[in-house]
């Protein structure tokens, strides 16, 4: 009797603990889920807009065991599958020989094509993303069920696309965003254009706004992830266990150059191809590569220049800025809340969790897309 009691324990134990992990992890999530924080100017029209914007005003609902910064961005890049979106590439060459891929969504069915006046979104994938990531692709559907033709800007070399010069891309070179963006409203000249980033891609669509001020034909821009200030951001990734992320986007870079390595051979600048192989953080690939292809003085010169927090008040459309209190690759300490709320243009929501990319809240996450709302029509 003795030995079936003690043989029973072991699994009843087994099941408590799990059970008492679930119940810690439920009270954690509810603990931590509140309403995103709001940071505008309260003018008449982002007054209005707010108002047609119930996401922003209704509590973020953590999800159990996934309301770590860590975790959340780990397991929802792992978990969140590509939903499959088929593509048409247009390669853009740009006035200085380089080359961009714009990926479209395509249907082979022509009744499934959208109007030619339908808005278009023009997404910017982050550091070393591109049109096959799966927050990009969700995007894309989300974007065609709200009625709107989604344009994947891939920066040189990602997502395969070509590489024709010794020149990547940076966290400040808008050169292939400005005529991305002009080539797509040449496309379609009566639709309403919109532009949306990731990370370093929200860093490079931001400088491009404070850049362009009024001069552009964007009329409404989303900034995710963004990590605002890289001096403040690059200190961040070097520390503890963001060191992965680190690693693992320097490993990024250097399996994209690998592919185009031999457009540097031969080339007499200043960049080290040579020591990309040995690089292990993003520092050390910007050092070899990166500071020399954009001429900066330096790794930190190129790194304070290249914020986009700077840009922030020379901004001069709507921009929603959609940042995670818990990202450990783009900290909360590198927002610029100030100049946000001092332009009128700016809008700031910050939410409790989501770690870098990895908004697991909403119906379908954190395997599909977080909770989006179809833009308002004001």
């Amino acid at each position: 009797m003795v030995v079936v009691e003690a043989a029973l324990a072991g699994p009843a134990i087994a099941i408590g603990a799990v059970g008492l992990a679930a119940v810690l992890a439920w009270l954690d999530a509810q603990n931590k889920s509140k309403k995103p924080e709001l940071i505008y100017s309260p003018t008449p029209f982002n007054t209005a807009v707010m108002s047609r914007c119930p996401t922003l005003h209704s509590v973020y609902q953590c999800t159990p065991f996934l309301t770590n910064g860590h975790v959340e961005t780990i397991v929802v890049a792992k978990a969140r599958k590509p939903p499959g979106v088929d593509y048409r590439r247009e390669m853009l060459i740009t006035k200085d020989g380089g080359a961009v891929a714009i990926d479209w969504e395509h249907h082979d069915d022509a009744g499934k094509d959208l109007p030619a006046d339908a808005p278009v979104l023009i997404l910017f994938p982050g550091l070393t993303g591109g049109s096959g990531d799966s927050y990009v692709q969700h995007a894309v559907l989300q974007a065609r069920h709200a009625g709107i033709r989604a344009a994947v800007f891939n920066s040189r070399g990602t997502a395969d696309s070509p590489v024709l010069t010794p020149q990547f891309y940076s966290a400040s070179f808008t050169g292939d965003t400005r005529e991305v963006v002009d080539h797509v409203h040449k496309r379609f000249p009566n639709s309403t254009l919109f532009a949306a980033g990731w990370s370093l891609g929200a860093n490079i669509l931001v400088n491009y706004l404070g850049e362009q001020g009024e001069d552009t034909p964007i009329e409404a821009a989303v900034s995710m992830c963004n990590p605002f200030d890289l001096t403040i951001s690059n200190k961040q990734i070097n520390e503890g266990f963001n060191k992965i992320y680190n690693w693992n986007l320097a490993a990024g870079l250097k399996r994209i150059f690998a592919k185009h390595h031999l457009v540097w051979r031969g080339h007499s600048g200043p960049a080290q191809p040579q020591l990309v192989p040995t690089c292990t953080t993003i520092r050390e690939f910007d050092e070899a590569i990166t500071v020399h292809s954009f001429n900066w003085e330096d790794v930190d010169a190129y790194y304070a220049g290249s914020s986009s927090a700077k840009r922030i008040p020379a901004v001069r459309l709507p921009l929603l800025c959609i940042q995670a209190l818990d990202d450990p690759i783009a900290p909360a300490e590198a927002i610029p809340c100030d100049a946000i709320q001092d332009n009128p243009y700016c809008t700031l929501a910050v939410t409790p969790c989501g770690g870098h990319l990895g908004w697991a809240s909403g119906p379908g996450a954190p395997f599909q897309q977080p909770c989006l709302e179809r833009p308002p029509s004001i």
